[in-house]
């Protein structure tokens, strides 16, 4: 299979466990849970996204006719950057990166040396064995991956509060402000929640504090 592709970047993880890691983003088009377009944001089932994934013409995008040509170029971004000894690692977005990563992909990577994480809405089974799966639920989308190694939940969303998965079997659990008008608001009651719940940390978009990709 082919795999369409908005954009693959090199810089800093800067959300979750990960946080201030060198990696390289590989951002997926298309997602199930919103076409990416403005005229369709207030049906989708996700309203709050501001990741642009429609289209190949981000930086690094594009079609890649396999997965070794695709791997490839994951490991041509590396090598320009200035990771130095850093252990190589590629997170794969989207959009939801799950409609498209499959096992060649994945093997190819591996075989490039990459470790592998995924961030993903949970709406679909991974049917790949990678090294890191980070899940992010979405309030009135089915939550199928139930399992992995990092919970992600933006906060807050009506209908995703926090408890419907603390017990679920994830080793870290995340919440992450909502980035919009009510950042704020929502940074401190996150915050609060985090203080009262100590199984859940906070997570913040440093990104956009700093103004980075």
């Amino acid at each position: 299979m082919s795999y369409t592709v908005k954009e693959i970047y090199c810089s800093i993880q800067l959300e979750g466990f990960h946080h201030g890691r060198p990696a390289v983003f590989l951002r997926f088009t298309g997602c199930n849970l919103w076409s990416g377009l403005e005229r369709d944001r207030d049906s989708a089932i996700c309203k709050f996204c501001d990741t642009d994934f429609v289209g190949t013409d981000g930086v690094g995008g594009g079609t890649f006719a396999t997965a070794s040509e695709l791997a490839g170029r994951v490991a041509e971004i590396w090598n320009a950057a200035d990771t130095y000894e850093a252990a190589r690692f590629v997170v794969c977005t989207g959009g939801e990166p799950l409609l498209q990563l499959n096992e060649p992909l994945v093997m190819a990577l591996h075989a490039e040396g990459f470790e592998v994480a995924v961030e993903t809405n949970g709406t679909r089974e991974p049917r790949v064995e990678v090294d890191w799966l980070c899940v992010s639920p979405k309030a009135h989308a089915p939550l199928v991956a139930t399992g992995g190694d990092e919970l992600k939940l933006v906060y807050p969303q009506a209908g995703a509060e926090p408890e419907k998965y603390a017990e679920l079997p994830f080793t870290h659990f995340y919440l992450q402000p909502m980035y919009g008008k009510e950042v704020y608001r929502n940074f401190e009651a996150a915050r609060e929640y985090c203080r009262q719940y100590p199984r859940w940390q906070l997570s913040v978009q440093r990104q956009k504090v700093v103004g980075i990709a």
